[in-house]
């Protein structure tokens, strides 16, 4: 019903908090007693790789097991693209036993091949982020931008997630890790995002395209190379926060906030905007715009009831929508800082229908910035 407030998300994920931790030591006592090393899964999600052979999913698993190694074993290609941001992979090399850190505190919801298909994840609302795509919802690098790695002046996008975790979400805070841990995981996070692309490219020449002959230098020169080129690019088209900051309106009077707060509103339900589409004019996620999808969800709706039904069986999560955020909960799952809802605004949300309202000049920083006012004070912490 419009306007009826919703059960707030941390009630929601509460109860399963409490099977998640129980389950998570089961399953630590579990995977430290196999004896046998979990392979990556291949990747056949989708209605294109309905129809794959045998001896096609042995010619992938072939190449991939040549070049990015094993989970117990990850290795990364010795060509040319033994660049730092991809060998530095590495680094969880000695880490991967069955106590090493990925398998010990993200597979049982992101999966040891980084699938978001782990052994908790059909239970979690949202389900944990599909890694294989080298898609991420919460950056500081613009729409079709890899993550920005950090600088020593700003921290990683992906290191801030693992730091700060994600509200009202099962993914945790992992503060309390080492730097040189963290540090690891934000790694082995973008070695699983480069494989997963390079098996997305493998699967759609060799299943779609019925290429048989691909040898793993084509791999290399075609697929791994210019997808690890991918990251180093996006470290040139972060939008730094001190920058960002230079435009913050004044805001240091109860009357110059009011105005900005003013100013924020007229452009949140502006045209150019249009944010209460979804989020609603009282800023409740209660807008017009209905059925939204995610990139990762978008695949499994079919054109009706009937086709999503079909589609279900060549996925490994069933389908999930998405809800436009509540402000007036005071959760942000991307960060509650000023900082972070600027992101939030001026780049979007990488992979959901969160347009970028910065980049493409429907907002101005300034205007951001009033919007930005205009959200928090909606929110139950905000000014």
């Amino acid at each position: 019903m419009k306007g009826r407030r919703r059960e707030p998300d941390t009630l929601r994920t509460s109860t399963f908090l409490v099977r998640y931790s129980i389950f998570s030591c089961l399953l630590a006592v579990l995977v430290g007693c196999a004896a046998e090393e979990p392979p990556f899964r291949l990747n056949t999600e989708g209605p294109a790789l309905e129809e794959i052979s045998a001896a096609q999913s042995e010619l992938i698993e072939s190449l991939m097991g040549r070049i990015f190694g094993t989970p117990d074993e990850p290795a990364v290609p010795d060509s040319e693209v033994r660049r730092p941001e991809v060998e530095a992979g590495l680094r969880v090399d000695r880490l991967q036993s069955a106590t090493g850190l990925y398998r010990q505190h993200c597979a049982a919801c992101h999966g040891i091949s980084g699938d978001g298909s782990g052994p908790t994840a059909a239970v979690q609302y949202p389900y944990p982020r599909d890694l294989r795509r080298g898609l991420y919802k919460y950056t500081s690098t613009d729409r079709g931008m890899k993550p920005f790695l950090g600088d020593g002046r700003q921290m990683g996008d992906l290191e801030r997630i693992v730091r700060n975790g994600i509200p009202a979400t099962a993914m945790p805070r992992f503060d309390r890790l080492a730097d040189a841990q963290i540090d690891a995981l934000v790694e082995y996070v973008r070695y699983l995002s480069i494989r997963g692309e390079t098996e997305a490219w493998l699967l759609q020449e060799v299943v779609v395209g019925d290429e048989l002959s691909i040898r793993r230098s084509m791999v290399l020169e075609d697929a791994v190379e210019p997808t690890a080129s991918l990251w180093a690019i996006a470290q040139e088209m972060v939008l730094p926060a001190a920058a960002a900051e230079q435009h913050a309106p004044l805001s240091d009077t109860s009357e110059a906030l009011a105005a900005s707060i003013e100013r924020g509103y007229e452009h949140y339900s502006g045209k150019n905007a249009q944010c209460k589409l979804c989020h609603g004019l009282e800023g409740r996620g209660d807008g017009e715009q209905t059925e939204l999808y995610d990139e990762w969800n978008r695949p499994k709706k079919g054109a009706t009831p009937e086709q999503t039904a079909r589609l279900a069986g060549r996925f490994l999560l069933p389908i999930q929508e998405l809800r436009p955020r509540d402000f007036t909960e005071g959760i942000f799952r991307g960060g509650d800082r000023p900082i972070d809802l600027y992101w939030r605004v001026y780049v979007g949300i990488k992979g959901t229908p969160m347009p970028s309202t910065g980049s493409d000049g429907a907002l101005t920083p300034e205007q951001i910035w009033d919007v930005v006012n205009y959200i928090r004070s909606r929110s139950d912490g905000g000014p």
